[in-house]
């Protein structure tokens, strides 16, 4: 994935899973991309798919920040030429330290050089740091740059915010607010019924989805070949709400966006991403549908002074 820059056969590399590609791995990412520039090479990220503690630790599924298609983006983004998904394997996670040099960063990625964060680890059982990865440089030709690490900020740190519904701490390690993508797909339509017609989004298994509760953001529609022409660059300033809407009975978790000021919309079957800036409130019972169009009322005027 990514566009390839031609003409040379070694690269400066980069390794990672990427999840969230927050502020720790786009500094990372940053100097791979200026020594690249330095030495007129292609900059080159390789991430891994599954999520390697997928294969490590079965049944493990940390919830993912961000999908292969968003982190390819957010890559690119930073300038990195071309993104390679190395599938990760109970073979792959077997490779000793010096396995791993070889066959991955050597021969399939021709690391000219590696840059990496000071808590990198690789190899089987993670065995392998920084200093041994110094050491195997030498050995296949590379060599290695470790980038300080960006205190307080790691994936897990800012799925820690994410359910706990702080989306703000989490925008503050990721560098922008936390998203997530889906299709819309049709719901109960009550929000159409109350005057707020929602888009209901449908996200991908084990999606890093905030605590219940309704939030103010953004929404807009993904880049995709079935993305209709008036669609297209469209953002809209939303309020969101996520959960089982506790005033109606069975009713399935689910995530919402009300376009503000948008009964027009018909986004059946697009692909979309809702960004979460701010939360306002929890999710709440009301004892009237007066009383649940008031606090919505309440929330749309709030998501609109936030979002400008």
């Amino acid at each position: 994935m990514g566009a390839a820059v031609q003409g040379s056969d070694r690269n400066v590399v980069t390794v990672g899973v990427f999840d969230g590609v927050h502020r720790g791995h786009q500094s990372v990412v940053r100097r791979a991309v200026e020594i690249a520039r330095e030495r007129g090479l292609p900059a080159v990220a390789a991430t891994f798919e599954p999520h390697p503690e997928e294969v490590v630790r079965p049944g493990a599924r940390p919830a993912r920040l961000t999908g292969i298609r968003r982190k390819v983006e957010l890559l690119t983004g930073e300038g990195i030429d071309e993104v390679q998904v190395v599938e990760f394997t109970a073979a792959l996670a077997r490779k000793t330290p010096d396995d791993f040099a070889q066959s991955v960063l050597a021969e399939r990625l021709r690391a000219a050089v590696v840059v990496v964060g000071e808590d990198f680890a690789f190899g089987r059982d993670a065995s392998g740091d920084t200093d041994i990865l110094r050491t195997l440089g030498d050995k296949y030709d590379f060599q290695v740059e470790v980038v300080p690490r960006v205190d307080a900020v790691s994936a897990a740190s800012v799925r820690e915010h994410v359910v706990a519904g702080d989306v703000e701490a989490a925008a503050a390690q990721l560098g922008r607010p936390h998203r997530v993508e889906g299709v819309v797909v049709r719901g109960y339509q009550r929000g159409r019924e109350l005057g707020f017609p929602t888009a209901n989004v449908e996200t991908p298994p084990h999606t890093a989805i905030p605590a219940d509760g309704v939030y103010a953001g953004w929404l807009q529609c993904v880049p995709m070949a079935n993305l209709p022409v008036l669609y297209e660059g469209c953002r809209w300033p939303a309020a969101i709400s996520i959960g089982t809407n506790p005033t109606f009975e069975d009713v399935p978790r689910t995530v919402e966006a009300y376009a503000l000021d948008r009964d027009d919309l018909e986004l059946y079957g697009v692909h979309v991403a809702v960004e979460l800036v701010a939360r306002l409130r929890g999710n709440t019972r009301f004892d009237s549908i007066d009383a649940l169009i008031a606090q919505i009322q309440a929330d749309v005027e709030a998501t609109r002074r936030i979002t400008g």
